[in-house]
């Protein structure tokens, strides 16, 4: 392959690679049509791209950036997988592709997270890991806690109180004398005649 063609289809990696940070490597040669279009297709429904390349054209475009360091120590082709909402997330989804033994040939080899190249090994334990929106979740119940706890400080004196004016208004309204119903007639005052 010439130097132009080399710069061409590098330039195309680097182009479809742009912006993207963090990714996993994985093995997806020797699998037949039909599985790489369902392993695409599963990736491509969670917003998950997959880019099979040759691991010198992929070092060689991703010189100078936080992904070279995945293609360290690799040989021949492989696939690029990045996207999701987040890397755990991805690493997640990859991670059970991996598990289920669905594809045969499918086997994740590696990847990079912060510009450090990871293992098949982290990458499934990065898999364990809450994702973003676990997170989130339990950031915000750490938040919410101390709050809820006050609240709940601040309402029991008050119910209890409630509590004691209720039972001391039904032990006076038992204590209290009988009355004429409403509906009685009233009794006659005697006039003198």
């Amino acid at each position: 392959m010439s130097k132009y063609v080399k710069n061409l289809i590098s330039g195309d990696i680097l182009r479809r690679l742009d912006g993207v940070s963090d990714a996993i490597l994985v093995n997806v040669i020797g699998m037949d049509s039909g599985s790489t279009y369902q392993i695409r297709k599963t990736l491509r429904d969670k917003n998950i791209h997959m880019l099979v390349v040759k691991r010198s054209m992929a070092a060689r475009a991703t010189e100078g950036t936080s992904l070279r360091p995945m293609f360290d120590g690799r040989e021949g082709s492989m696939a690029i997988v990045w996207g999701s909402e987040d890397f755990v997330s991805l690493a997640k989804e990859i991670a059970a592709i991996d598990k289920a033994k669905t594809f045969e040939k499918f086997e994740v080899k590696g990847g990079v997270m912060d510009g450090d190249a990871l293992t098949a090994d982290q990458v499934k334990a990065i898999s364990k890991w809450p994702s973003r929106v676990e997170q989130i979740s339990i950031l915000i119940g750490q938040v919410l806690s101390p709050g809820a706890t006050l609240l709940g400080q601040l309402l029991s004196p008050g119910g209890k109180l409630a509590s004691q004016l209720e039972k001391l208004v039904e032990k006076l309204e038992g204590d209290a004398p009988a009355s004429a119903p409403a509906d009685a007639p009233a009794a006659e005052e005697a006039t003198p005649s």
